[in-house]
């Protein structure tokens, strides 16, 4: 295995990216999403770039200093000039911070996955910047298998298990109500939108304290 994969908390994290093109605009809206205070560098911008303004991303109509990097968590160089590229990350090398370069995954400190979202489940596709190509495949047939259904399912158990927790309920008596939800295809009902069958489930499992409507919208909005 050439790359050790990891799930890392950025919120809050100071993120740098050198490139006002799609490639960094991209980049951008996903850091800002996981949290992250992303800055962006560029001496022109794309169009791709006039939503992030509305996310609270910094753009900097400037050329890039090496003074930039300082301070960063994560660089990511994402110009179309190569030299500038590597340039960027020999500056974040000597600060010992982290940087991807967008045209070099043999010189980048790390890769950034092909991703499917479903809110708590996150699946990264690699294929360690052989084929990005494949990657992207892959991805999309897993999507396919992967619904928009496991964000609400996976919500639902998160907050179950906040409030079993809270009540003071033992781990082992937690695993097997956790499996029984499971077997009883809570997951297929969300997708089949049966909230009816949902409810009688959780009442079956947990009591009627536990409903489908109040526990799938905790957290819905953060």
């Amino acid at each position: 295995m050439k790359y050790y994969p990891i799930f890392l908390d950025i919120k809050g994290k100071s993120c740098l990216i050198v490139g006002g093109g799609p490639v960094g605009a991209r980049k951008a809206a996903t850091l800002k999403k996981c949290g992250a205070n992303v800055k962006v560098i560029s001496d022109q911008f794309s169009s791709e770039c006039d939503d992030l303004k509305t996310i609270s991303i910094c753009l900097e109509k400037k050329k890039y200093e090496k003074e930039d990097v300082k301070g960063m968590f994560f660089v990511f160089a994402a110009t179309n000039n190569s030299d500038l590229n590597q340039q960027i990350k020999h500056d974040a090398s000597l600060l010992n911070i982290l940087c991807n370069v967008a045209d070099a995954p043999d010189n980048s400190d790390f890769l950034l996955p092909s991703i499917i979202d479903r809110g708590d489940l996150i699946v990264a596709v690699s294929t360690s910047g052989t084929s990005p190509a494949m990657a992207k495949r892959i991805r999309q047939n897993l999507e396919n298998y992967l619904g928009p259904e496991y964000e609400p399912f996976l919500r639902l158990m998160g907050n179950i298990r906040k409030r079993l927790v809270s009540s003071g309920n033992a781990q082992n008596e937690n695993k097997d109500i956790f499996y029984k939800l499971i077997e009883r295809d809570v997951l297929e009902l969300i997708k089949a939108n049966d909230d009816i069958k949902i409810n009688a489930v959780l009442w079956d499992v947990l009591g009627k304290e536990y409903t489908y409507e109040d526990l799938v919208s905790l957290g819905r909005d953060e």
